[in-house]
């Protein structure tokens, strides 16, 4: 017999209206209305083809509540750490957040003891606005003796008088969100039947999980390390720099706070994704990189390269994802302004908090290709002098994407794994901002005609550097092209940077996207995927007897001397004429040319298997006030050999370095219970820094907050101290960020260890201060005030590192 689906409305004790679907074999059921009625002191849901006062019968099982033991279950799914699981955490509510395919456990009280043998019991699992049994949206439970592996189950845990325990399986291929639970009790005589409907108040957030086999995100993880950072960590670092110099910025991913996921999942809900699709993790993943951003609609994060925040935060400024998801979950609008790390420090959280395991990664000399040469074309006019109207591709010093891990079934056997996607709007991707997901493995082989943007992604990665001279008429001359082989050299004097980041918590995976660098499977790679190049016969050489080097120190702070030094060594037996120009300027990180500090010509004249060794100079007076983001130096320098026509084109960055940092606090503290924060730093610049301030937070300690403070003097040392008040225990981070108007970005992160106190005590704690508004920092001399967030390719891309965690 054929179902007879209908759509009803039924009023809530709230006086809001709710739409449910009903399915029944029987005809005479369509003109069935569920209302509530309140029968023996509850409130109950009643479809009855009986008359009213036929319903109220004493002996019929009506569900009184139900318990879904939110503490054991969110700690079996490891979502313990959800603020909106536990009341006593920033606000009241308390809801279940599971993942699929593991069983949860809830507690049925009825209004006498339940008889599996005599009472007609029913589970409805329901989803999205219009749910459907045919489409997996609507689901009818009874109990069973066992359960069926991949498949949907309830069976009794145990029962005793009115309480009976029920254990719920669901499928690991499950829509992710959030779903509705009702219990039916159905009572039949001859032909009447009357249905007593529990709605269960609060949805259940189900969500993908890693742990979980069956599951299409599954990380085999035996000693649990992988997901504890993947997964569970709040609190990491984002590396930026360039290639010589990476430095870590903190960042506050706080997947588990507050709306965070609610505004993931409503970012579902606004790609229009279909309720049945939610449960593919390619989909999700693909549709989230275009959503992060605006350059779409109405994303979260609108894009800002100029170096121009008015009206919005610098991206400098942020802190970390929770306040720029809570504000654009409050408002509804993209909240200004994002780059290229802000973005995929985002992704992860959202990625992070639907249970997809996520990394945020950095490509160090990132290419930008825009006409799908896989090449970086550079010009220069004959006197060496760059030509920006033809450079339309570009070298980013660092671009940060995001890799999520996750099983590939629309691809051959085997690309499953690591996926890149970047939330970052450079390229449409099908019309779309949006890149990937595109699995590591296919990169790495120079298979790019996968699926997604395989070309653009290997271009960012292992594309060349190719560079042309433009001549007066306008033809132009190949005149070499570099890899990284070729082009990164550490000289004695920098030997002690060879490892080039001091982190020891850096993670390099460069291995993963690339073959080693000049290997033969590396340059196999290029050679397939240029075979899908716009551009051919780009790998010709000549030969060389003149050997150039630019030297300079990469730990030269900001408001220090700048030095650059150009050798150029004569290896042949006659001599050499060399002439060129060197150009040094400040420059955006995406590798935009701002203001030009320095030109000088070079004419020198090279003995025989001589050296000769140049020096330029530029004084922090200069280049302060010309300096933008990230304070980089863009170094340009153009060379030739007039007897033999050699040419040698370098350009590289030098990143100034910033202060550094001190927080003091204590190594543990007591949950619910205040305690104080000292920092400081010395400032190097030989200028005051004015409109100040701290930006603050750590998940569990503290949301987002903003401390203003007093001017710093040149030469000066800066000290503020503030306070905390933890209310989640277990180890925590305390995240602070230093911005002014002269320097931004100074950061520091400090570990705490939150302990437990009795019952008693936590809740009293729980009572003093947790919300941000509610903290009241005692006076100091900086006056710290607090208010809420408003707001190589020669080869290019040698190297890649991945946030790693805190713990």
């Amino acid at each position: 017999m054929s179902s007879n689906i209908r759509s009803m409305h039924f009023a809530l004790s709230s006086g809001r209206s709710r739409t449910c679907v009903e399915t029944s074999s029987s005809p005479a059921s369509s003109a069935l209305r569920f209302r509530l009625r309140n029968l023996y002191g509850k409130d109950v849901w009643v479809c009855s083809n009986q008359s009213n006062d036929d319903v109220a019968d004493p002996k019929v099982l009506q569900v009184h509540e139900v318990d879904l033991d939110i503490r054991q279950n969110t700690h079996e799914h490891h979502t313990n750490e959800f603020d909106i699981t536990d009341s006593r955490v920033y606000d009241s509510r308390e809801v279940l957040v599971i993942r699929r395919g593991q069983t949860f456990l809830a507690h049925v009280t009825f209004n006498r003891a339940f008889d599996p043998n005599k009472d007609d019991l029913k589970l409805v699992f329901e989803y999205g606005k219009c749910p459907l049994a045919s489409k997996g949206t609507r689901i009818e439970l009874i109990m069973s003796d066992k359960d069926v592996s991949n498949e949907w189950g309830a069976w009794i845990e145990s029962s005793e008088d009115a309480l009976t325990s029920l254990q719920i399986l669901t499928p690991p291929k499950l829509a992710i969100g959030k779903w509705k639970l009702k219990i039916d009790v159905i009572k039949r005589e001859e032909s009447n039947k009357t249905t007593y409907r529990y709605v269960h108040k609060d949805p259940i957030y189900i969500l993908f999980n890693p742990w979980c086999e069956d599951d299409s995100v599954y990380m085999r993880d035996e000693g649990g390390k992988l997901l504890r950072e993947y997964i569970l960590n709040e609190t990491g670092k984002i590396y930026v720099g360039n290639k010589k110099k990476i430095s870590p910025r903190m960042w506050v991913f706080g997947q588990f706070t507050g709306d965070v996921l609610d505004c993931a999942l409503s970012l579902l809900d606004q790609a229009k994704i279909r309720d049945q699709a939610r449960s593919n993790p390619v989909v999700i993943a693909r549709k989230l990189s275009a959503l992060v951003n605006s350059s779409n609609g109405n994303g979260v994060l609108m894009g800002n390269w100029d170096g121009d925040y008015t009206g919005g935060t610098s991206p400098l400024e942020w802190t970390g994802s929770c306040a720029i998801l809570e504000q654009y979950f409050r408002t509804k609008e993209p909240v200004r302004y994002g780059q290229c790390w802000v973005f995929s420090g985002v992704l992860t959280s959202v990625c992070r908090a639907l249970g997809i395991p996520a990394r945020s990664v950095t490509n160090f000399s990132s290419a930008h290709d825009t006409d799908g040469s896989i090449s970086i074309d550079t010009h220069f006019n004959t006197d060496g002098e760059p030509l920006e109207k033809y450079n339309k591709d570009s070298v980013w010093n660092f671009h940060v994407w995001n890799d999520v891990w996750m099983a590939r079934p629309d691809l051959p056997v085997g690309y499953g794994g690591w996926q890149a996607v970047d939330a970052t709007p450079q390229e449409a991707s099908d019309g779309v901002y949006c890149m990937g997901p595109t699995s590591l493995r296919a990169i790495r082989e120079g298979k790019v005609s996968l699926q997604y943007d395989g070309p653009f992604l290997f271009s960012e990665v292992n594309a060349d550097e190719v560079y042309w001279m433009v001549e007066e008429d306008g033809s132009m001359d190949k005149r070499m092209f570099q890899n990284s082989v070729e082009k990164a050299k550490i000289t004695d004097r920098d030997a002690r940077h060879k490892k080039l980041c001091s982190d020891v918590e850096r993670e390099d995976v460069t291995d993963q996207y690339k073959f080693q660098e000049g290997s033969e499977e590396e340059r196999a790679a290029v050679r397939e995927a240029n075979l899908h190049s716009t551009v051919e016969g780009i790998y010709e050489t000549a030969d060389e007897d003149v050997e150039f080097q630019l030297c300079y120190d990469i730990d030269t702070f900001v408001g220090e001397e700048i030095k650059v030094t150009l050798t150029a060594q004569n290896n042949s037996a006659t001599k050499r004429t060399v002439m060129g120009t060197l150009v040094l300027g400040t420059a955006y990180y995406t590798g935009v040319f701002h203001k030009e500090l320095l030109k000088q010509k070079v004419d020198v004249v090279l003995e025989p298997n001589k050296e000769k060794e140049l020096e330029f100079k530029v004084d922090a007076g200069i280049y302060l006030d010309n300096l933008v983001d990230h304070c980089i130096i863009t170094i340009s320098c153009f060379c030739f050999v007039k007897e033999t026509r050699q040419h040698y084109i370098d350009r590289d960055e030098l990143r100034l370095r910033k202060p550094t940092l001190t927080i003091k606090a204590p190594v543990s503290a007591d949950n619910g219970q205040s305690f104080k924060v000292d920092v400081s730093f010395e400032n190097k610049l030989p200028v005051p820094l004015t409109r100040c301030e701290l930006r603050v937070e750590g998940p569990g300690l503290q949301k987002p907050v903003i401390y203003r403070q007093r001017d710093v003097n040149a030469k000066g040392t800066f000290i503020a101290t503030f306070q905390m008040t933890p209310v989640k225990s277990g180890k925590r981070d305390v995240v602070v960020y230093f911005n002014s108007r002269q320097i931004s970005g100074v950061t520091a992160c400090h570990s705490i260890q939150v302990l437990r106190l009795s019952c008693k005590s936590e809740v009293d704690g729980m009572q003093l201060a947790v919300a941000m508004d509610d903290m009241k920092p005692p006076r100091q001399p900086t006056d710290c005030r607090a208010i809420s967030f408003g707001a190589q390719i020669r080869d290019l891309g040698s190297s890649l590192t991945t946030v790693r965690q805190l713990r």
